[in-house]
């Protein structure tokens, strides 16, 4: 069994067993990290919904999905979504991209790609450093303004999910390095080792 991190086990209630129901539904198993957000499910209901309305704001494809969260979360040092998203994108992809964005060279991207993966770590490193031009070759990439909003809010939303994770303590799922191709793994040498 998994633990929430710094956090005690949530005080069981409908909502804490229906968020477990739904990790085991989709994962098997329940999440590390779902114990950290079930000591507040209506939290995690609010980020969710922010997320999703921002990612259909934006227009992103799964896999434009996985290229934000996975070059963010290496930008961030997060080896819980790097090696979740990593995956993902691998699977979307194939492992040697994902291997590619989590080291930030971005081989087997296109140019909108490298964009969004550009946009994704500037807004970790750094957003107030964004520049006009910046945001013209997102719209270069095929975004318009309210895509641009959308893909913007999508990776604050997950700058802000990884930072809840790290700061209290999530770590990544045996499941999840189970999971993951081998080029994934090799390029996670970064933030919480997985548990065994």
């Amino acid at each position: 069994m998994g633990t929430g991190g710094f956090l005690a086990e949530p005080e069981p209630s409908e909502a804490v067993e229906a968020t477990y129901a739904a990790d085991i539904a989709d994962d098997g198993y329940v999440m590390n990290l779902t114990r950290v957000w079930a000591q507040a499910p209506p939290v995690q209901d609010a980020w969710s919904a922010l997320s999703v309305e921002a990612a259909e704001t934006a227009g992103l494809t799964f896999r434009q999905k996985g290229i934000v969260v996975t070059a963010l979360a290496a930008a961030m040092g997060d080896a819980y979504c790097s090696l979740a998203w990593g995956t993902r994108l691998a699977r979307a992809s194939d492992a040697p991209t994902a291997r590619a964005v989590l080291d930030g060279t971005d081989e087997g991207l296109d140019d909108d790609e490298r964009t969004i993966a550009a946009w994704a770590r500037q807004l970790v490193r750094d957003p107030n450093g964004t520049t006009a031009a910046d945001v013209d070759a997102l719209r270069r990439a095929g975004f318009d303004d309210r895509a641009i909003l959308g893909l913007t809010a999508y990776i604050a939303a997950r700058i802000a999910f990884s930072t809840v994770n790290d700061a209290l303590g999530a770590i990544p799922d045996a499941e999840l390095r189970a999971a993951a191709p081998p080029a994934v793994l090799d390029a996670v040498t970064y933030g919480r080792a997985a548990t065994a």
